[in-house]
């Protein structure tokens, strides 16, 4: 059986190309490896081959539904050759796991869930992608463990360096962080670079913030690996944390000597040894959001309506530029996460009744309510 959006599996075992001269003022001649396309792994055999390690790396682009669907069928089929299986994510943070064990064992629901776990303030990529992945964990009872680390930290790095953090900071973080080898160094000069122009010493601290990130991740696996011995552990996680082992897969290595294989799913770049198998697949979107056609402004407090798009829900509702959102469908709402947990998981036409503060040019403010029909995105 194949996944119904049509997955091809390529494993990335190439040996290197050679180069050799024919003579004086001969072009080289080029030794190579091709791929024929057609000469796919079958996913049964895949998950076969993944089952005969104890860590299996999946990566992802966030934003990309079809990568999303790939990491569940797979470990779907895992679970199916092997119920003890555990998933790591990257999206949600160490201190936020017994949010995570409450909502896996049954004990809250999504929505309490999405919001103790401070989601989308940390994280804020469409929940709907990911929901799939953890509506399986939770009835599987598969347990998922929160990798990452305070998401204040890479940030603060990136400015600082390590060796600028406060004690307790670096108290936070793993005692060793290895260098990055000079091919990852390469990598993320590149990503860098496509920042333009920075000051002086700010790729080594951009470099030690990525490392801040892979280092962390490594050890929250890691502690998981080595305490449940007899358990297969699933790792989620952007590609670029993954590819050539050079961030969380050897740094968990290190610490666990566990055995492991390294999924990507396929994007613009395909290179001889950046991951044991390469997942290739049409974009997939996901289906269209309901929408209420504003912009938002956290200022004092409150969350204050920016701007309005011209014939948009909000707009044809009534609603106006400065209005202060105060509530939605009964949530009250302070942050722009708020809003983000009020509407997520609502579809074009949904209705929402939703209230806010308007304060006129004379006189004082009052609460006025709306109901509102969601709408499509533009073109949609």
């Amino acid at each position: 059986m194949w996944l119904r959006h049509s997955l091809l599996v390529l494993a990335l075992a190439c040996a290197p190309g050679v180069v050799r001269s024919q003579g004086p003022g001969a072009p080289p001649s080029a030794s190579f490896d091709a791929v024929d396309l057609d000469a796919t792994v079958h996913l049964d055999k895949l998950a076969t081959q993944l089952a005969a390690k104890r860590v299996v790396f999946i990566g992802e682009t966030h934003d990309r539904y079809d990568h999303h669907l790939n990491q569940l069928e797979i470990i779907r089929r895992l679970y199916q050759l092997d119920h003890n299986l555990a998933i790591g994510v990257e999206y949600l943070q160490q201190s936020f796991q017994p949010q995570v064990d409450d909502y896996i064992a049954g004990r809250t629901t999504e929505q309490e869930f999405l919001r103790a776990s401070g989601y989308y303030q940390s994280w804020g990529y469409d929940y709907r992608l990911y929901q799939p992945i953890f509506r399986f964990a939770r009835e599987q009872r598969i347990p998922v463990r929160a990798l990452n680390v305070p998401s204040e930290l890479p940030s603060t790095v990136a400015k600082v360096g390590l060796a600028g953090l406060s004690a307790p900071q670096r108290a936070s973080l793993p005692k060793e962080i290895v260098p990055a080898d000079e091919a990852y160094r390469s990598r993320l000069r590149n990503a860098f670079e496509g920042h333009g122009a920075a000051k002086p010493g700010a790729f080594d601290r951009f470099v030690e913030a990525q490392l801040v990130w892979d280092e962390g991740m490594a050890e929250s696996a890691s502690t998981y690996v080595n305490a449940n011995p007899g358990q297969r552990m699933v790792v989620l996680a952007g590609s670029g944390h993954l590819a050539y082992g050079s961030g969380i897969p050897k740094r968990l290595e290190r610490r666990t000597h566990a055995t492991y294989a390294i999924v990507l799913n396929g994007g613009d770049e395909v290179e001889r040894h950046m991951a044991d198998y390469l997942l290739l697949t049409e974009k997939k979107e996901l289906p269209p959001a309901g929408l209420l056609g504003i912009s938002l402004e956290e200022k004092d407090g409150e969350c204050r309506i920016r701007s309005l798009n011209p014939g948009g829900a909000a707009a044809k509702a009534g609603l106006k530029q400065g209005d202060v959102l105060t509530d939605i469908d009964g949530q009250m709402i302070k942050r722009i996460a708020d809003m983000h947990l009020a509407l997520w998981d609502k579809k074009p036409g949904d209705r929402v009744r939703l209230t806010v503060r308007r304060k006129p040019r004379w006189g004082a403010a009052a609460e006025r309510s709306f109901t509102i029909d969601l709408a499509a995105p533009a073109g949609g």
